[in-house]
């Protein structure tokens, strides 16, 4: 599952995940001196956000490109630890965890809901929006098209992708599992059409599959895909709200 990730580019092109991120900031409604994880912080862009609200921040992500650049971003407010944050272990309980377009990267719902519970401390809450059921299933659909074809299908025929695309039933079945009470989920279309669509796929959505590709093969086959989909390019993706507290 683990990728490193082009955390330049991404910097560049995430102006759409910084978006998603602003409604899901409104709903945690963080007050100054709150603890706060940050479960999959990327290039830190969203972190300075948490950070605006005077709260104390922990972030985390799997990345080490990430985690460098949010470190240079963040230039020592707050502390940036590189983890698996479905393994995470904390010195200490946070009020409050936040998370945003990361989940779906994550195979073990189960575990990661389980350790994001340990994480909290009592009344604490889980604010977060990913990847749901239906997400960018037409670019995917596309994107197999192209890799079904030569010179790319030895690498990419037939494979199905690491993301977990969940629904709001089975992830409120989860959390409950996992102990959390207060538990809302919903889904909410949320098309997106980036500035730079070659720069944005290759960072953001292709980021797997050109991993399993020769080099010399990479940039061909993000072209081929932007070439196969709509243009202008929208991606139609589909987020899952999160919403669940530990019991006091």
């Amino acid at each position: 599952m683990s990728r490193d990730w082009d955390a330049a580019t991404y910097d560049r092109v995430s102006d759409p995940q910084v978006a998603m991120a602003e409604v899901v900031l409104e709903r945690l409604a963080l007050q100054p001196g709150e603890r706060v994880l940050d479960a999959g912080c990327g290039s830190g862009r969203v972190t300075e956000l948490l950070l605006e609200s005077g709260a104390e921040v922990i972030a985390a992500d799997q990345s080490q490109s990430m985690v460098e650049a949010a470190r240079a971003r963040l230039n020592g407010r707050g502390q940036v630890l590189q983890s698996d944050i479905a393994e995470i272990e904390l010195d200490a309980p946070v009020d409050a965890v936040f998370s945003n377009a990361v989940f779906h990267w994550v195979p073990d719902h189960d575990r990661l809901f389980a350790t994001l519970h340990r994480a909290l401390r009592p009344g604490g809450r889980l604010v977060a929006q990913c990847g749901g059921r239906g997400n960018v299933e037409s670019f995917h659909a596309g994107a197999r098209v192209v890799g079904h074809r030569e010179p790319y299908a030895p690498y990419l025929g037939g494979w199905v992708g690491p993301w977990n695309f969940a629904g709001p039933e089975e992830t409120s079945e989860r959390l409950r599992r996992a102990g959390f009470t207060e538990v809302a989920c919903r889904l909410e279309p949320w098309p997106v059409v980036p500035d730079d669509p070659t720069g944005y796929l290759r960072s953001v959505c292709l980021g797997y599959h050109v991993e399993r590709l020769p080099e010399e093969l990479r940039a061909p086959y993000v072209r081929d895909v932007v070439a196969e989909l709509a243009n202008p390019l929208e991606l139609d993706y589909v987020r899952l709200n999160i919403d669940a507290r530990r019991p006091a």
